[in-house]
C-alpha cells in the first residue's frame, strides 16, 4: 500500500490548476455548508473525474496560497481508480479482490475514491455515515476502505467510531437536487445529536486497512499537529440485487459506469 505515497505527484500537479481553487467544507457535513457544497457544479460532477478540493483558510483574499500548494489538499476525488494507473492497480489489486471476495461480495463495484487530511489545517469531518451519501437499497451493500498511508494518532486525526451504531439505519439522506435548481443538493431527515462518549478512536500505524460499514456513525478530529494523516479511501457497493438510488450525489455516468471491482 505504501505504492500510494506517489500522491504527493499529484499534489504538485494541483498546485498549477488555478481556476479549481475550491475549498471543500469538511464540516460540510452540516446541512448549511453541504448545500453550499452541492450547488457547485465542480463538486457534483466530479464523480467521473480527478478533481481537487483545498482546505479553508489557505487561500489569502487574493487567491494566493498562504501555505505550501502540496499542503493545501482537503481531497483528491472522485475518480482516482479510473484515471490514475497507481491508484487503479492498488484498488483492483488480488488483495482486495480477495479480501471483497472473503466478505462474500459476488458483484463488487467501485463508486468513490478519495484521499485527504492536511497537517495544521486537516479539516474536522463531523459525525456521519457513508450511507447517508452513498444509499443504496436494501441497505447494508457499502463498504468503506480505509487504508492509512501514514500513521494516524488521536494527535493528527485519526477515525473514531460508535460501536454498533450500524444497526440503527440511516438517520438523514443527502439527495440531489433537480437539474438547474439551488442548491444542488438537500437533506431528508436530520443528524440526531450524539453523546461524545459513545465515539472510541481507532489509532492505527501506516498500512492499515480499516473496514467501514456503511450505516457505522465515524468521525474524525480536525488534525493540527504538525504531521499530516494521509489515507485512501474507496467505497465499493455489492450490485448483486442492489439499487443505486438516483437521489444519490454520485451518479454513474455513460463514459464512466461503477467499474467491477473483479477484473
Amino acid at each position: 500500500m505504501t505504492a500510494l505515497l506517489p500522491t504527493a505527484r499529484i499534489m504538485e500537479w494541483v498546485a498549477i490548476i488555478s481556476f479549481s481553487r475550491r475549498s471543500f467544507p469538511t464540516q460540510g457535513l452540516n446541512p448549511h455548508l453541504l448545500h453550499w457544497q452541492g450547488s457547485t457544479d465542480y463538486f457534483l460532477s466530479s464523480g467521473d473525474k480527478i478533481r481537487f478540493f483545498f482546505e479553508k483558510g489557505v487561500f489569502d483574499k487574493q487567491g494566493n496560497f498562504l501555505v505550501p500548494p502540496e499542503k493545501s489538499i482537503n481531497k483528491i476525488g472522485h475518480a482516482l481508480h479510473a484515471h490514475d494507473p497507481i491508484f487503479r492497480c492498488v484498488t483492483h489489486s488480488p488483495k482486495v479482490q480477495a479480501l471483497a471476495r472473503s466478505l462474500g461480495l459476488q458483484m463488487p463495484v467501485v463508486v468513490q475514491i478519495l484521499v485527504r487530511h492536511q497537517p495544521h489545517f486537516g479539516g474536522e469531518v463531523t459525525p456521519h455515515q457513508d450511507a447517508s451519501f452513498l444509499y443504496t437499497e436494501p441497505l447494508g451493500r457499502v463498504l468503506g476502505l480505509w487504508i492509512a498511508l501514514e500513521d494516524a494518532m488521536l494527535e493528527n486525526g485519526c477515525l473514531w467510531f460508535i460501536p454498533g451504531s450500524h444497526r440503527g439505519g440511516v438517520s438523514r439522506r443527502m439527495v440531489r437536487a433537480p437539474a438547474g435548481s439551488a442548491p444542488g443538493t438537500s437533506f431528508l431527515g436530520s443528524e440526531p445529536i450524539r453523546d461524545n462518549s459513545l465515539f472510541v478512536p481507532t489509532p492505527v500505524l501506516r498500512g492499515a486497512l480499516i473496514l467501514i460499514h456503511g450505516e457505522v456513525v465515524h468521525k474524525s478530529e480536525r488534525n493540527f499537529s504538525d504531521r499530516s494523516r494521509q489515507a485512501y479511501t474507496f467505497h465499493l457497493m455489492e450490485a448483486a440485487g442492489t439499487v443505486w438510488s438516483p437521489d444519490n450525489w454520485l451518479q454513474p455516468t455513460p463514459e464512466l459506469p461503477f467499474p467491477p471491482l473483479y477484473i
